[in-house]
């Protein structure tokens, strides 16, 4: 997880995306990096979603993972279409396990205590936190991190500019996911410079709170 973990830290960020197709996976990755992230996750809950990760995965300076891993066999499919991380909306030990033979990082989601006994059990530490918003926002984070103080969460679900801020300031938060940098509607429409407009402003306002942190 060190490498995943790194980037993660280091970005803050991980935009969530539904896409489908190759061209739109091209533009929509050259959105983000012109925006200024070089990182983002590809969910499989469309199809072409594949042919999107794979496009994206070919473009340099951007790293890619798959999002809504939820079997060993989409492990494996993933990573022929080039992921270089998992991430799964709960913790099942056959994605986890297939990921290790791999040898590729994987962040599986997390919704109870119960959740995160199992995670310390399979020695991970560093989890998705799902679905955020509905769980209790922040509060659920400096809920869960009180008894699990060395777990890393990276809160996905309902994370949007007016609480990005509420999250990351916890210490126990690694980074965000989230879905309104790219909606699918923009990415429907081609409308790339929006993306890359949204995705700046996203990186400005980690910055600067950042900054205010320091």
């Amino acid at each position: 997880m060190t490498l995943l973990e790194d980037l993660l830290a280091e970005h803050r960020l991980l935009p969530v995306l539904t896409v489908a197709g190759s061209d739109n996976g091209c533009h929509l990755g050259r959105a983000l990096l012109a925006g200024g992230l070089p990182l983002t996750e590809v969910t499989l809950r469309v199809d072409g979603a594949l042919d999107a990760l794979e496009a994206m995965a070919a473009l340099d300076d951007l790293v890619v993972g798959a999002g809504t891993v939820v079997t060993a066999e989409q492990v494996d499919r993933v990573v022929d279409a080039g992921a270089a991380f998992v991430v799964s909306p709960g913790l099942g030990t056959a994605v986890v396990d297939r990921c290790r033979q791999h040898g590729i990082p994987v962040l599986p989601g997390v919704a109870t205590a119960s959740d995160l006994l199992r995670a310390v059990e399979a020695g991970i530490d560093a989890v998705k936190l799902f679905p955020a918003d509905l769980l209790g926002g922040p509060a659920a984070v400096k809920a869960f991190a009180g008894p699990f103080p060395a777990m890393r969460f990276v809160p996905t679900g309902g994370v949007r500019p007016t609480n990005v801020s509420a999250y990351l300031s916890h210490p126990a938060v690694l980074a965000v996911g989230g879905s309104w940098l790219a909606p699918p509607e923009l990415v429907d429409a081609g409308r790339w410079e929006d993306i890359t407009r949204r995705t700046a402003a996203a990186v400005r306002q980690l910055d600067d709170d950042s900054e205010r942190r320091a």
